[in-house]
Order: C-alpha cells, then structure tokens, then sequence
C-alpha cells in the first residue's frame, strides 16, 4: 500500500450545513443585548419494516435513506443491503416516517428478535430484551494490516471537510471513510454517535464503495455498539478520536478488528490486535 500521507478528498453529496439547523436567540449572563447563533436540528424518525413499526430514532435530519440502510444493517436486522425491497420516506418537520419492505427471511428474524426500540441520541442498546442481543454471536474478521501512520497524520484537521455541519453549528458528531489508498472518500455527520456511523455505512453500500483495505473514522467516544456495526458492514479497522471502552477493546481482539484511538497530542494507540510484549 502506498505509505505517503494521503490528500484530502472533497466530501462526496455533500450537505449545506443550514439544511440540517436553525438560528435560536440567546442572551449572555449577566443579562444583556440578545444575540442569535445557529443550532443543530433533530427530529423523531419512526421506521417500520413491512408494516410493522420496529423503532423511533432521534437524528439529524440528512442523509436519512444510508442511515435507515446502515441502521437497518448495523443492528441486524438485514444481513444484506439487498435484503431491502423498497424504502419510503414521508412525514415533516420534526416528524419523519420511514416504511422499509424487507425480504421475507429478514422480517422473519426481526420479528425473533422481538426488540422494539425506543431510540435517543445517547445510548445505541435501548430497548433490548437480553444479554443475547446485546452480545450476539458475529463472524470474526479474516484480518487486515494497520494502516501506516502517515495515514493518521493530521487527520483531526483533515475531517474537517466532512463535518460541514459541525463547524457551522457543533453539537454533532461523526464517522469518515478512509479508501484502500489512504483518501478520505465519504462523511457523515449526526447527532447520534451510531446514527453517524449508520449513515456512513449506509452510504458506503447505496453508494457501492468497497470497504475493502479501508477503515473508518468515528469522532465520538467508541463502544461496543460501534464495533458491532463495523464488524457487521465487514470494515476491518476502526479509528476513534476519543478513547474505547474495555468491552470494546475486548470485543475488537476478540473479532480481528484493528482498533486504533488518535490521541490529541500523542501518538496512534493500537488496542487491536493486541501487541505482543517485550520484556
């Protein structure tokens, strides 16, 4: 692989950052003169899959087909971009309805799953009725070299261009996608830590990007549920801006994830595969 430090693609589809916030009047303390500022937007996304409503998640209202797509993948409910038929998106305002028809295997696993979500922007487990679920049995990775290092040079300022709405507004996060050649290629931003991740998935696959040889890039802290949706979208290597939890880290070494936290002043961690020590 060619080991120079990548250039920075321009972010592809990318979104007017005003399409996704609005402009709320504020006073500082002590009170004085009022000022305005821009504000990210979410809104309730009710999804139901045949008919049958399965989940209502609170997200940033972009990019709404790759997260129903990733989402839909992510949390295993498909096990196959093509195991979708159809999709329809309908509502407004802060009220958006999604009905996705699935292929009939599919729809006959959710409904075993008997999982009936009530989403936030916070946790990526709520609703869950068992252990099980929150800790399925997923195939282990074939393996993957670290990408080199000249790879994560700069990169916090890098992704920049693919957080349009962050810098316009903040209060958002979000997932990037590193090609096989080291160039950023895709971005997604979202209120919600997984939804991001979700939407970038789901990108990746509505757009037929190979995630072959290539990682992606999470700004928000990385738990286990981000590490359950990359292993399901077959990504082989995750690299967070902010520390992973021990679960996560476990369940990376245990599935052959590359895991790599990018420090802000220190050097990349690898967590995943686990170094050997030298004495």
């Amino acid at each position: 692989m060619n080991a120079k430090r990548p250039a920075c693609a321009a972010p592809a589809l990318e979104t007017p950052a005003p399409a996704a916030s609005q402009t709320y009047s504020y006073s500082d303390l002590p009170l004085a003169e009022s000022a305005s500022t821009a504000l990210a937007e979410e809104v309730a996304l009710a999804i139901a899959y045949n008919g049958i409503s399965q989940a209502v998640m609170l997200v940033t209202p972009t990019d709404l087909e790759d997260f129903i797509v990733g989402f839909s993948l992510g949390s295993g409910i498909i096990e196959d971009a093509t195991d979708i038929y159809d999709l329809q998106l309908t509502g407004s305002g802060s009220a958006q309805y999604a009905q996705v028809t699935i292929a009939n295997r599919a729809f006959w696993n959710l409904k075993q799953q008997r999982r009936q979500l009530a989403g936030t922007s916070g946790c990526g487990l709520c609703g869950v009725e068992a252990v099980e679920q929150a800790l399925p049995d997923l195939k282990v990775l074939p393996g993957a070299p670290l990408p080199p290092v000249e790879w994560l040079d700069g990169l916090r300022q890098r992704i920049g261009a693919f957080q349009p709405l962050g810098q316009h507004c903040g209060a958002v996060h979000a997932a990037v996608f590193m090609n096989a050649s080291g160039e950023l290629l895709l971005g997604r931003e979202d209120i919600g830590r997984h939804n991001a991740l979700d939407k970038l998935i789901g990108g990746l696959i509505r757009q037929k990007i190979s995630t072959t040889g290539g990682l992606a890039i999470v700004t928000s802290r990385c738990s286990l549920e981000l590490i359950q949706k990359v292993l399901r979208a077959g990504i082989q290597t995750l690299v967070s801006l902010s520390a992973p939890t021990g679960l996560a880290v476990q369940w990376a070494r245990r599935h052959n994830l590359n895991l790599i936290h990018l420090p802000q002043k220190n050097a990349p961690r690898v967590y995943s595969p686990e170094m050997e020590k030298h004495p």
